[in-house]
Protein backbone atom coordinates (compact mmCIF):
# COMPACT_ATOMS: atom_id res chain seq x y z
CA UNK A 1 0.00 0.00 0.00
CA UNK A 2 1.40 3.29 -1.04
CA UNK A 3 1.57 6.02 1.57
CA UNK A 4 -1.01 9.13 1.33
CA UNK A 5 0.40 12.11 -0.53
CA UNK A 6 2.04 14.58 1.33
CA UNK A 7 0.52 17.44 -0.71
CA UNK A 8 -3.44 17.06 0.03
CA UNK A 9 -4.29 19.68 1.83
CA UNK A 10 -5.21 19.81 5.83
CA UNK A 11 -8.89 19.66 5.17
CA UNK A 12 -8.46 17.01 2.31
CA UNK A 13 -6.05 15.20 5.08
CA UNK A 14 -8.72 15.56 7.78
CA UNK A 15 -12.00 14.65 5.52
CA UNK A 16 -10.02 10.71 4.70
CA UNK A 17 -9.19 10.22 8.27
CA UNK A 18 -12.53 10.78 9.47
CA UNK A 19 -13.83 8.37 6.78
CA UNK A 20 -11.31 6.02 7.52
CA UNK A 21 -12.12 5.89 11.16
CA UNK A 22 -15.93 6.06 10.92
CA UNK A 23 -14.88 2.94 8.46
CA UNK A 24 -12.82 1.10 10.26
CA UNK A 25 -15.16 0.92 13.38
CA UNK A 26 -18.17 -0.09 10.89
CA UNK A 27 -18.47 -3.75 11.11
CA UNK A 28 -19.69 -3.64 6.82
CA UNK A 29 -17.58 -6.51 5.39
CA UNK A 30 -19.14 -5.65 1.43
CA UNK A 31 -17.44 -4.07 -1.66
CA UNK A 32 -18.95 -0.26 -0.58
CA UNK A 33 -17.05 -0.58 2.57
CA UNK A 34 -14.38 0.40 0.71
CA UNK A 35 -11.83 -0.86 3.53
CA UNK A 36 -11.51 -4.46 2.75
CA UNK A 37 -7.94 -4.63 1.81
CA UNK A 38 -8.98 -7.38 -1.29
CA UNK A 39 -10.51 -4.63 -3.09
CA UNK A 40 -9.39 -3.94 -5.95
CA UNK A 41 -9.44 -0.53 -7.70
CA UNK A 42 -9.53 0.70 -11.43
CA UNK A 43 -8.83 4.08 -13.18
CA UNK A 44 -10.39 3.83 -16.66
CA UNK A 45 -10.98 5.86 -19.83
CA UNK A 46 -12.52 6.06 -23.09
CA UNK A 47 -10.46 6.50 -26.50
CA UNK A 48 -12.65 6.05 -29.86
CA UNK A 49 -11.86 7.50 -32.63
CA UNK A 50 -9.17 10.52 -33.79
CA UNK A 51 -10.43 13.41 -31.55
CA UNK A 52 -7.77 12.28 -28.38
CA UNK A 53 -4.18 11.50 -29.50
CA UNK A 54 -2.50 8.29 -27.29
CA UNK A 55 -1.12 11.55 -25.91
CA UNK A 56 -4.29 12.15 -23.76
CA UNK A 57 -4.47 8.64 -22.42
CA UNK A 58 -0.77 8.58 -21.08
CA UNK A 59 -0.57 12.05 -19.75
CA UNK A 60 -4.10 10.99 -17.93
CA UNK A 61 -2.28 7.88 -17.17
CA UNK A 62 0.68 10.20 -15.60
CA UNK A 63 -1.26 12.71 -13.83
CA UNK A 64 -3.50 9.27 -11.62
CA UNK A 65 -0.57 7.92 -10.97
CA UNK A 66 1.22 10.62 -9.21
CA UNK A 67 -2.40 11.60 -7.24
CA UNK A 68 -3.37 8.25 -5.54
CA UNK A 69 -2.26 6.90 -3.00
CA UNK A 70 -2.85 3.44 -2.94
CA UNK A 71 -2.46 0.34 -5.73
CA UNK A 72 -4.68 0.45 -9.00
CA UNK A 73 -5.28 -0.53 -12.34
CA UNK A 74 -5.25 1.74 -14.81
CA UNK A 75 -7.41 0.65 -17.92
CA UNK A 76 -8.12 2.18 -21.34
CA UNK A 77 -10.76 1.25 -23.40
CA UNK A 78 -10.24 1.64 -27.25
CA UNK A 79 -10.30 0.44 -30.80
CA UNK A 80 -6.58 1.83 -31.50
CA UNK A 81 -4.29 1.38 -28.94
CA UNK A 82 -1.40 2.91 -31.12
CA UNK A 83 0.93 4.57 -28.95
CA UNK A 84 -0.26 4.29 -25.45
CA UNK A 85 1.99 3.22 -22.82
CA UNK A 86 2.70 -0.08 -22.32
CA UNK A 87 1.93 0.01 -18.50
CA UNK A 88 -1.71 0.91 -19.71
CA UNK A 89 -3.88 -2.32 -19.58
CA UNK A 90 -6.18 -1.85 -22.83
CA UNK A 91 -9.43 -3.31 -23.46
CA UNK A 92 -11.32 -3.59 -26.71
CA UNK A 93 -14.34 -1.69 -26.75
CA UNK A 94 -17.22 -3.52 -28.11
CA UNK A 95 -18.77 -3.28 -31.73
CA UNK A 96 -22.00 -1.50 -30.64
CA UNK A 97 -23.90 0.77 -33.50
CA UNK A 98 -22.86 3.68 -31.41
CA UNK A 99 -19.88 6.35 -31.08
CA UNK A 100 -18.18 8.63 -29.03
CA UNK A 101 -19.38 9.15 -25.50
CA UNK A 102 -22.62 6.50 -26.33
CA UNK A 103 -20.22 3.86 -25.04
CA UNK A 104 -20.07 4.80 -21.46
CA UNK A 105 -23.67 3.06 -20.48
CA UNK A 106 -22.11 0.21 -21.76
CA UNK A 107 -19.39 0.29 -18.83
CA UNK A 108 -22.21 -0.90 -16.79
CA UNK A 109 -23.16 -4.22 -18.35
CA UNK A 110 -22.17 -7.63 -17.18
CA UNK A 111 -19.87 -7.92 -20.27
CA UNK A 112 -17.40 -5.32 -18.70
CA UNK A 113 -14.10 -7.56 -18.37
CA UNK A 114 -13.71 -5.85 -14.93
CA UNK A 115 -16.41 -7.98 -12.65
CA UNK A 116 -15.57 -6.95 -9.19
CA UNK A 117 -14.11 -3.81 -7.26
CA UNK A 118 -14.64 -0.29 -7.45
CA UNK A 119 -14.22 1.87 -10.51
CA UNK A 120 -13.34 5.74 -11.12
CA UNK A 121 -14.09 6.62 -15.01
CA UNK A 122 -12.35 9.66 -15.86
CA UNK A 123 -12.65 11.29 -18.97
CA UNK A 124 -9.30 12.14 -20.96
CA UNK A 125 -9.87 15.94 -21.35
CA UNK A 126 -8.92 16.83 -17.62
CA UNK A 127 -6.30 17.77 -15.41
CA UNK A 128 -5.56 15.93 -12.39
CA UNK A 129 -3.47 18.10 -10.53
CA UNK A 130 -3.72 17.20 -7.09
CA UNK A 131 -4.61 14.05 -4.76
CA UNK A 132 -8.14 12.42 -5.46
CA UNK A 133 -8.23 9.42 -2.93
CA UNK A 134 -11.19 11.18 -1.78
CA UNK A 135 -13.22 10.65 -5.21
CA UNK A 136 -13.35 6.78 -3.85
CA UNK A 137 -13.64 7.49 -0.37
CA UNK A 138 -16.81 9.52 -0.78
CA UNK A 139 -20.15 8.11 -0.04
CA UNK A 140 -18.56 4.86 0.12
CA UNK A 141 -22.63 3.61 0.64
CA UNK A 142 -23.23 4.28 -2.55
CA UNK A 143 -22.79 2.76 -5.91
CA UNK A 144 -22.78 5.48 -7.89
CA UNK A 145 -21.22 8.89 -7.51
CA UNK A 146 -20.99 11.70 -10.38
CA UNK A 147 -20.14 15.17 -10.83
CA UNK A 148 -22.96 17.74 -10.59
CA UNK A 149 -23.27 19.28 -14.16
CA UNK A 150 -21.83 22.97 -14.72
CA UNK A 151 -24.71 24.69 -15.38
CA UNK A 152 -24.63 24.64 -11.54
CA UNK A 153 -22.24 27.98 -12.25
CA UNK A 154 -25.58 29.79 -13.64
CA UNK A 155 -28.25 28.01 -11.98
CA UNK A 156 -27.44 26.85 -8.30
CA UNK A 157 -30.17 24.66 -8.08
CA UNK A 158 -28.90 22.53 -11.17
CA UNK A 159 -29.26 18.64 -10.13
CA UNK A 160 -28.05 17.39 -13.88
CA UNK A 161 -25.21 15.24 -14.10
CA UNK A 162 -21.85 15.51 -15.65
CA UNK A 163 -19.87 12.29 -16.57
CA UNK A 164 -16.67 13.38 -17.19
CA UNK A 165 -15.38 11.46 -13.54
CA UNK A 166 -17.87 9.03 -12.45
CA UNK A 167 -17.54 6.57 -9.69
CA UNK A 168 -19.18 2.73 -9.44
CA UNK A 169 -19.05 -0.57 -7.87
CA UNK A 170 -18.33 -3.19 -10.92
CA UNK A 171 -21.01 -5.27 -12.18
CA UNK A 172 -23.85 -3.04 -9.81
CA UNK A 173 -25.66 -1.09 -12.14
CA UNK A 174 -26.16 -3.73 -15.39
CA UNK A 175 -29.59 -2.85 -15.31
CA UNK A 176 -28.92 0.46 -16.79
CA UNK A 177 -26.82 -1.19 -19.50
CA UNK A 178 -30.01 -3.37 -20.11
CA UNK A 179 -32.25 -0.85 -20.02
CA UNK A 180 -29.53 1.24 -22.47
CA UNK A 181 -29.64 -1.81 -24.65
CA UNK A 182 -33.48 -2.28 -24.93
CA UNK A 183 -33.80 0.93 -27.64
CA UNK A 184 -30.07 1.54 -27.83
CA UNK A 185 -30.79 3.33 -30.95
CA UNK A 186 -33.82 5.67 -29.77
CA UNK A 187 -32.16 6.20 -26.73
CA UNK A 188 -29.13 7.95 -28.88
CA UNK A 189 -32.01 10.04 -30.15
CA UNK A 190 -33.94 10.83 -27.74
CA UNK A 191 -31.15 11.83 -25.09
CA UNK A 192 -28.76 14.60 -25.65
CA UNK A 193 -26.13 12.88 -24.84
CA UNK A 194 -25.24 10.26 -21.96
CA UNK A 195 -25.28 11.88 -18.89
CA UNK A 196 -28.38 12.35 -19.61
CA UNK A 197 -29.58 9.27 -20.13
CA UNK A 198 -27.77 8.15 -16.66
CA UNK A 199 -29.65 10.88 -15.01
CA UNK A 200 -32.80 9.47 -16.19
CA UNK A 201 -32.53 5.93 -15.14
CA UNK A 202 -29.85 5.78 -12.64
CA UNK A 203 -31.98 6.94 -9.20
CA UNK A 204 -29.73 6.18 -6.49
CA UNK A 205 -26.79 8.53 -6.86
CA UNK A 206 -24.79 11.08 -5.12
CA UNK A 207 -22.75 14.02 -6.49
CA UNK A 208 -19.06 15.06 -5.18
CA UNK A 209 -18.65 18.41 -3.68
CA UNK A 210 -18.76 21.05 -6.60
CA UNK A 211 -15.16 22.11 -5.29
CA UNK A 212 -13.33 18.80 -5.73
CA UNK A 213 -13.94 18.92 -9.81
CA UNK A 214 -14.02 22.41 -11.71
CA UNK A 215 -15.06 23.35 -15.27
CA UNK A 216 -11.62 24.96 -16.35
CA UNK A 217 -13.47 27.54 -18.85
CA UNK A 218 -16.41 28.23 -16.64
CA UNK A 219 -15.23 28.21 -12.92
CA UNK A 220 -11.63 28.29 -13.16
CA UNK A 221 -11.12 30.84 -15.80
CA UNK A 222 -14.67 32.43 -15.98
CA UNK A 223 -17.22 32.50 -19.34
CA UNK A 224 -16.36 36.50 -20.01
CA UNK A 225 -12.96 35.70 -20.47
CA UNK A 226 -13.46 33.36 -24.05
CA UNK A 227 -14.06 34.38 -27.18
CA UNK A 228 -12.82 33.77 -31.24
CA UNK A 229 -9.10 33.55 -31.76
CA UNK A 230 -7.34 32.54 -35.05
CA UNK A 231 -11.29 31.00 -36.01
CA UNK A 232 -11.20 28.61 -32.93
CA UNK A 233 -12.93 29.51 -29.36
CA UNK A 234 -10.19 30.31 -26.83
CA UNK A 235 -9.38 32.79 -24.22
CA UNK A 236 -8.76 36.34 -25.75
CA UNK A 237 -5.76 36.63 -23.50
CA UNK A 238 -3.49 34.42 -21.52
CA UNK A 239 -4.61 34.14 -17.97
CA UNK A 240 -4.16 32.01 -14.31
CA UNK A 241 -7.32 30.62 -12.95
CA UNK A 242 -8.71 30.82 -9.33
CA UNK A 243 -7.70 27.24 -7.95
CA UNK A 244 -9.79 25.83 -4.99
CA UNK A 245 -7.74 24.69 -2.29
CA UNK A 246 -10.26 21.65 -2.39
CA UNK A 247 -9.83 21.09 -5.91
CA UNK A 248 -8.16 17.93 -7.56
CA UNK A 249 -9.28 17.85 -11.21
CA UNK A 250 -9.83 20.22 -13.94
CA UNK A 251 -12.32 19.78 -16.90
CA UNK A 252 -12.06 20.96 -20.31
CA UNK A 253 -14.93 20.72 -21.59
CA UNK A 254 -16.14 21.72 -25.41
CA UNK A 255 -13.12 24.27 -26.24
CA UNK A 256 -10.78 24.91 -26.06
CA UNK A 257 -8.85 21.41 -25.57
CA UNK A 258 -5.62 21.21 -23.53
CA UNK A 259 -3.39 21.15 -25.81
CA UNK A 260 -4.63 24.11 -27.79
CA UNK A 261 -5.10 26.24 -24.96
CA UNK A 262 -3.14 29.42 -24.75
CA UNK A 263 -3.10 29.71 -20.53
CA UNK A 264 0.15 28.48 -18.89
CA UNK A 265 -1.14 26.78 -16.10
CA UNK A 266 -2.31 23.29 -18.24
CA UNK A 267 1.46 23.11 -19.76
CA UNK A 268 2.72 22.91 -16.45
CA UNK A 269 0.27 20.61 -15.21
CA UNK A 270 -0.40 18.68 -17.74
CA UNK A 271 2.55 16.14 -18.00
Amino acid sequence: MKKYNPNETKQERKARKAIERQLKESSLGSVNSHTNSNIKYFVICLKWGNKYSADYVNKLYSMVSRNISFDFEFVCFTENSTGIDKGIRIEPLPKLPVQGWWFKPWFFSKDLPIKEGIILYLDLDLIVFRNIDKFFHYKPECDFVIIRDFNRQIRKDWDRMNSSAFRFTAQSLTHIYEEFEKTMQQNVKRFHGDQDFMYKYIKKHEFWPDEWIQSYKWEMRGRHTLGMVGGKRNFLKPGTPIVLKETSVAVFHGEPNIHECIDEWPRANWY
